[in-house]
């Protein structure tokens, strides 16, 4: 059963104006695209800068708003013209994690504070303490940890709590943008381990953008390859990375280093 249904979607921007009489152009940053993401699989998306592959998360998450197209979560679909409280049903199905994780904390909240905020803002019932304190578990922090502030905090701990937050409310997809990018080696092998623990212990629905092919290749079952703002190939992790069929993905995967991940 797909749990998320993009059909059409497409996105397009509106070029400057260069003189007060130059015709109006637009930008394809999406063109009509048709993408379903099964529930309880885990999607690889890749391609290189501009690809598309942001743009993509964005319209599928309702951030922004398709130029034509639609997506639908859980048999609903997705009106990213409404209000934010109308959209909570999204928002309670799905966390997101960024590529930065300094960026992405407030560092005027403490920890536990950017955690609870999910609960808060989408109105969840239950506990906000305890449940900050198992998650913090959960993501292989103590939760005493909680009364620090981000600045306090490693880069590869600052993720986990971004990794928290993002699943503090239980959500059924966990979208990740690049969310190993900004870490070093070490540190990468770490989450991404967390990452497939996670899998393995909940039934998190996975769509990750990323650049590091050794990390798709561990987390996902399914690759998308994105080029010019069109899939250009799609098929299961094996027969993409391993017998790709169209010449830029052979191009692609060759041009990117892979990532050796610790206990290979």
């Amino acid at each position: 059963m797909s749990l998320i249904e993009a059909r059409g979607l497409q996105r397009e921007y509106a070029d400057p104006r260069r003189s007060t009489f130059a015709r109006a152009r637009t930008q394809t940053a999406l063109a009509a695209t048709d993408l379903d993401v099964v529930e309880g699989s885990s999607v690889g998306i890749i391609g290189e800068s501009g690809s598309g592959k942001s743009t993509l998360v964005r319209l599928l998450l309702g951030l922004d708003r398709p130029t034509a197209g639609t997506v639908r979560v859980d048999g609903r679909t997705v009106d990213a013209t409404a209000s934010a409280r109308s959209l909570h049903w999204l928002r309670r199905q799905t966390g997101l994690v960024f590529q930065d994780p300094y960026a992405s904390l407030d560092p005027r909240m403490t920890a536990a504070q950017i955690i609870r905020e999910p609960l808060w803002a989408l109105g969840i019932d239950g506990d906000h303490r305890a449940r900050v304190g198992e998650v913090l578990e959960q993501v292989g922090l103590e939760p005493e940890m909680g009364d620090r502030y981000p600045h306090e905090f490693s880069g590869g701990q600052r993720q986990r709590i971004a990794l928290a937050r993002a699943i503090v409310h239980r959500p059924r997809v966990l979208v990740g943008d690049e969310p190993l990018s900004a870490l070093d080696v070490t540190v990468r092998a770490q989450i991404l381990e967390l990452l497939i623990e996670l899998r393995r212990t909940t039934d998190l629905t996975l769509v990750l953008v990323s650049h590091d092919i050794g990390v798709v290749q561990n987390l996902c079952d399914t690759v998308v390859v994105m080029k010019d703002g069109s899939i250009v190939e799609r098929g299961t992790t094996g027969d993409v990375l391993l017998r790709p069929q169209q010449d830029y993905t052979r191009t692609l995967l060759a041009a990117i280093p892979v990532i050796p991940v610790a206990g290979d």
